[in-house]
């Protein structure tokens, strides 16, 4: 590091001139993004997504629908919109509901626009559809796809309040912290700088990643609170040392301790993201790119431009003071002998207290989300709830299961096979229906199907039918299941059916197999993502600060930590407090907050152990070198925890439920791990311990 630092403050105008070009490159392609993004991120490569596919190639299933709810409209009305609706190329059909029942009810119908898998940007026909539709009253667009682009919308402007409340009160933490215009808004800049390069990266790739909505709040949330932390954490170090020192020493020692713990910190942070790759879910690839994008980002950007720039401000870095900050030592001081005095009292009622937190995940619902993560005034939402409590749309489920056989269905063989699927099927009390070639003919024996179809009156009258359920090798079958396609029921009753022996081979789709597909990839890979984080966290920290212990202490703080926050999560947004409706919590939560969470809470692990190391190396005791580690931390992991809690916790104040549900739950977890652990639990356990503390096998430590 002792190069790097020079090199940074040798070279500190090109750097600054090499951001400058860099940013506004990407600042360019960086305003693209909300255009690429796609979907919710709930893609899992398997089945569901095969067997769909085949069904709309195929058999002219449509991949996607798009439901036009119509409240009290003519039928000249409905028609007049439908035939308007004919200019838009890509609909593959349209199903009216004119003189139709069963789309008809108490002066609302709906209509469904069909679409085959050949679509992939939904965003312009939605477009395009409301165009059509404009002011008319009484007409809304819903189903996945309008959905989806609501959420995007959604996003975007969540993004603009969630930056409009946090980093506003970022800029007071960071002034209460520094006192001058000029430090607190070098971090801000540095962040916005590092967010938007992260943007821009994005857009390139868009093209050859499929980016989900989501990654447009995730990326800001971390890269700004990230970048704000490590400018925080060297800015405070410089500070330090300039009392004592030149300008472009005390930024060349600020590189070398404060940039150490930024890249030990950082490192942390991208173990967590970098186990989630190992679940095969878009959303989670999608945050791991992004995350780990963002993440780089601000390690450069901190131990590059951040320096560069204090080293060509100097002394101006202190320029406009508002805030005369006072020295805060003595408080700090008293609070750590407090600590160090007490440890087992400390420990016992920091236990008890995150005990206590812990005891709601026992009640913990997962669910997949979908139309509820759009707020409720939405339009899509709202005609979805309409389509729901009229129509019982989504009441029942339906399993579609297509087959293959070699050498075809059209012999007695293979008619045999069909009816001898339905009729199992039809066995399972969890089946209200099945729809086949059989029950479409309304004929109940391979028998009748052969007489029917040999009638010299009628030749090939059943034909038409077979086509319908029989292309060639393949044959499909719809099922309908006495249970919503997000429930528990759904989930075991493709689960149970996915390893059925039919004698023929087959696989399934449809929600419910969409849905278990997405918590079985969760379920099978969530041990290994944790054992990479834990693993690598282990030994990174071992290596970091030679020791056994506190890496080990770390990572059952950490984990502690964590069960508490999933316990306030669920008491908040499952059991309905603090002005939350009930509801669930999003399955994609505990994976997101844990994996995020676990990296993040090493920064205040690094910052503050760090600093005990420097002094314990130096010859203090280790009573004296915690003491004086917390005493000189303590103000700025608060001032960076403060800052991280409102970064992420103004996703409080926003719209979309998921996004809303991380937000608050970095913040709770962030709040925990700066007060309970750092500044409580690892003092005490680092007072009991002793010189245990700093024990690796085969290792002698040196002293100054």
């Amino acid at each position: 590091m002792h190069t790097f630092a020079k090199l940074v403050t040798k070279f500190a105008k090109p750097i600054i001139a090499i951001w400058l070009i860099f940013f506004l490159i990407m600042a360019y392609f960086a305003f693209e993004l909300p255009s690429k993004l796609q979907g919710d991120g709930f893609f899992v490569e398997d089945d569901h997504i095969r067997v769909t596919e085949e069904l709309s190639e195929t058999f002219g299933l449509p991949a996607k629908t798009i439901f036009v709810l119509f409240e009290n409209k003519t039928d000249e009305e409905i028609d007049t919109l439908l035939q308007d609706f004919q200019q838009v190329e890509e609909i593959a059909s349209i199903t009216s509901p004119i003189g139709v029942e069963a789309l008809n009810k108490d002066g609302i119908s709906y209509a469904t626009l069909n679409f085959d898998n050949t679509i992939e940007d939904y965003f312009p026909i939605i477009d395009e559809l409301r165009e059509i539709i404009g002011e008319k009253n009484g007409i809304a667009l819903t189903g996945e796809p309008v959905i989806s682009k609501d959420i995007n919308v959604a996003s975007q402007k969540d993004l603009m309040k969630a930056e409009a409340i946090g980093v506003p009160i970022a800029i007071i933490v960071l002034l209460l912290a520094f006192g001058t215009i000029v430090s607190a808004l070098l971090p801000v800049l540095i962040g916005g700088i590092t967010v938007v390069a992260a943007f821009g990266f994005l857009t390139l790739l868009s093209d050859t990643f499929n980016l989900s909505i989501f990654v447009l709040n995730i990326v800001p949330m971390l890269g700004l609170a990230l970048s704000i932390d490590f400018a925080l954490l060297f800015i405070n170090r410089y500070r330090e040392e300039r009392g004592h020192t030149t300008v472009e020493e005390a930024v060349q020692i600020a590189i070398r301790t404060a940039g150490r713990s930024i890249i030990f910190s950082a490192l942390c942070v991208m173990i967590g993201l970098g186990a989630m790759v190992v679940i095969k879910v878009e959303i989670f690839q999608n945050i791991a790119l992004g995350g780990a994008i963002v993440v780089f980002l601000a390690i450069i950007s901190g131990l590059t431009l951040l320096p560069a720039s204090i080293l060509l401000l100097g002394d101006r870095l202190n320029k406009w003071r508002i805030l005369r900050v006072k020295p805060t030592a003595g408080r700090w001081q008293k609070f750590a002998a407090f600590v160090m005095r007490r440890p087992m009292l400390i420990i016992l009622s920091a236990c008890i207290l995150l005990g206590i937190a812990m005891i709601p995940i026992k009640d913990i619902k997962l669910t997949i989300p979908t139309v509820d993560s759009l707020p409720t005034s939405y339009e899509a939402r709202q005609a979805y709830e309409t389509l729901s409590d009229e129509f019982d749309l989504g009441k029942e489920a339906t399993v579609f299961l297509l087959a293959q056989r070699e050498g075809g269905w059209n012999d007695t063989e293979g008619l045999t096979d069909i009816l001898s699927i339905q009729e199992e099927l039809l066995a399972d009390k969890r089946v209200t229906n099945v729809t086949s070639m059989f029950t479409a003919a309304d004929i109940d024996s391979v028998e009748t199907w052969e007489m029917a179809n040999a009638n010299p009156q009628a030749p090939g009258m059943l034909d038409e039918v077979m086509n319908t359920f029989v292309q060639e090798e393949q044959m499909y079958m719809a099922i309908s299941i006495d249970a919503k396609g997000s429930s528990t029921k759904a989930q075991d009753f493709v689960r149970e059916w996915k390893d059925k022996e039919l004698g023929v081979s087959f696989a399934l789709a449809g929600q419910p197999k969409f849905n278990q597909e997405i918590f079985d990839e969760i379920a099978d890979k969530i041990a290994l993502a944790l054992i990479i984080i834990i693993t690598t966290t282990f030994i990174i920290l071992m290596i970091a600060f030679r020791s056994i212990l506190i890496p080990l202490k770390a990572i059952i703080m950490n984990i502690i930590g964590l069960g508490s926050t999933f316990g306030i999560l669920v008491y908040i947004f499952q059991y309905g407090h603090l002005g939350m409706e009930a509801g669930s919590i999003a399955l994609i939560i505990p994976v997101i907050v844990f994996c995020l969470v676990f990296g993040l809470s090493m920064d205040y692990e690094v910052f503050l152990i760090s600093r005990i190391q420097e002094e314990y190396d130096k010859g203090s005791t280790n009573t004296k070198a915690t003491i004086d580690g917390l005493v000189s931390t303590s103000k700025i992991i608060t001032s960076a925890a403060l800052i991280m809690i409102v970064i992420t916790g103004a996703f409080a104040f926003t719209d979309v439920m998921p996004v809303k549900q991380i937000g608050v739950g970095i913040a709770i977890a962030v709040a925990i791990d700066a007060t309970i652990i750092r500044l409580m639990l690892v003092p005490s356990l680092m007072k009991l311990f002793g010189d245990w503390n700093w024990w690796l096998p085969f290792i002698k430590r040196k002293t100054q």
